[in-house]
């Protein structure tokens, strides 16, 4: 019991309790967790403490209403040189021109031992240089018209060793910074949530290979180009992906992307998007190297669309149509041209994979096999034709299919 270490973590939520703490971790680094929910007075042991244990902080954590946050904050001038995790939180009921100020001096404006900082539903313009140590940071809730692309560009170049980047409801479109680019060397993960779409702020970063970006939008497919950076040759993680799932049913439309480069993830909460519109954006990326594709699309979709998306994958070797009503539809996009000349669709695809729902019976057997005939006359026959889950497909006659593909399968109903 006389270890100072096992009297580290407190909350100042008692003031002989903290006196207590306080006076028993002697010289050791300590926790201090400030729940401000039921308010904040000049007595509170957190004034008692905080000018002698600031010099002392390794973690610190603040939340409650907007207006205690923003007094307890104000106290915090003094340097924190042991300081590795900073979390402040308010909340001011949706209001955002309650939110608390942070600031500009926080802790003297040195904060070059923080490995992690959460920010939610505060003022602040991200002064702070010389993140040296930040290796996570999170952002969420800031007001609107607060901040701007250059700030958040001028923090990310003081805090080069950032890995994990998330930024809610944060997103910012002011201040466009022309050419300027900065390059995020050490990241593996960045995610946006917001209804602005982080273009903006994307053309202007560098995001390395291996890294993983994720995308979650409340918005119309209409807008999904807002999603990406203009131009895709800053974001390395998207070259040579060699995966893509597309789960475009309403009313939540993702794509996945991965890769040997990273891995890419756009999740569109929108109830009124077209699944056409998603295949159009699709259609622009490069596919080249894609060897694996999955569309779950229910029974909107349309052939053209996705005939172009299909029409670059030289390299797709396994096509997945998960929950297609209209199977037609894809399977003539695959059917080869009658002419040798016109440039062949997926030539080294070698497994189709068809996923019914436990329900829904094997139709269009016939344009499967004249298609599956159609690419083996081209020499680019199928291996694999698998039919996963459905209503009596044992009993679905699939002699024909049988000269046209090396190999048939059924399986039990999976999700994919």
């Amino acid at each position: 019991m006389s270890r100072s270490s096992l009297w580290t973590d407190f909350d100042c939520l008692d003031g002989e309790k903290t006196r207590v703490y306080f006076e028993r971790t002697k010289y050791s680094p300590i926790n201090l967790s400030l729940d401000l929910w039921k308010g904040i007075s000049s007595r509170d042991p957190f004034f008692q403490i905080i000018p002698h244990a600031t010099g002392r902080l390794k973690s610190l954590s603040i939340e409650g209403p907007s207006q205690d946050v923003g007094v307890a904050t104000s106290h915090l001038s003094h340097s924190a040189p042991l300081l590795k995790h900073l979390s402040i939180s308010s909340s001011s009921g949706g209001v955002p021109d309650n939110y608390p100020a942070l600031p500009p001096a926080l802790f003297n404006g040195d904060l070059s031992s923080l490995r992690t900082l959460c920010l939610g539903s505060v003022r602040t313009e991200l002064p702070w240089r010389n993140m040296v140590n930040l290796t996570s940071f999170t952002l969420s809730h800031t007001p609107p018209g607060v901040g701007s692309i250059g700030r958040l560009l001028d923090f990310f170049e003081n805090a080069p060793y950032l890995e994990n980047v998330e930024l809610r409801f944060a997103t910012t479109t002011a201040g466009s910074q022309n050419c300027r680019l900065v390059s995020l060397v050490s990241l593996k993960s960045m995610r946006f949530e917001d209804n602005v779409p982080p273009s903006v702020l994307l053309d202007h970063l560098l995001i390395p290979e291996g890294a993983e970006l994720e995308i979650e939008a409340r918005v119309r497919c209409s807008l999904i180009g807002g999603y990406l950076p203009r131009s895709l040759d800053n974001l390395k993680n998207l070259s040579n992906f060699t995966t893509i799932q597309s789960h475009l049913c309403r009313p939540s439309p993702r794509i996945n992307f991965s890769g040997p480069n990273g891995k890419f993830n756009m999740i569109l909460r929108a109830s009124g998007g077209s699944i056409d519109l998603v295949l159009e954006f699709l259609a622009e990326l490069d596919t080249s190297k894609t060897e694996w594709f999955e569309i779950d699309c229910g029974r909107h979709l349309s052939g053209e669309p996705l005939y172009r998306v299909l029409l670059p994958m030289k390299d797709l070797r396994t096509l997945t149509l998960h929950k297609c009503e209209r199977l037609d539809i894809p399977i003539r996009a695959l059917q080869p041209a009658t002419s040798s000349l016109e440039v062949a669709v997926c030539p080294k695809l070698e497994e189709l994979v068809l996923v019914l729902l436990p329900y829904e019976r094997m139709s269009h057997i016939t344009c499967v096999v004249e298609m599956a005939a159609a690419r083996a006359s081209r020499g680019e026959k199928l291996r694999t034709f698998r039919i996963v889950g459905g209503r009596d497909t044992t009993n679905v006659d699939i002699s024909e299919l049988r000269k046209h593909v090396w190999n048939v399968e059924f399986g039990p109903w999976v999700s994919l």
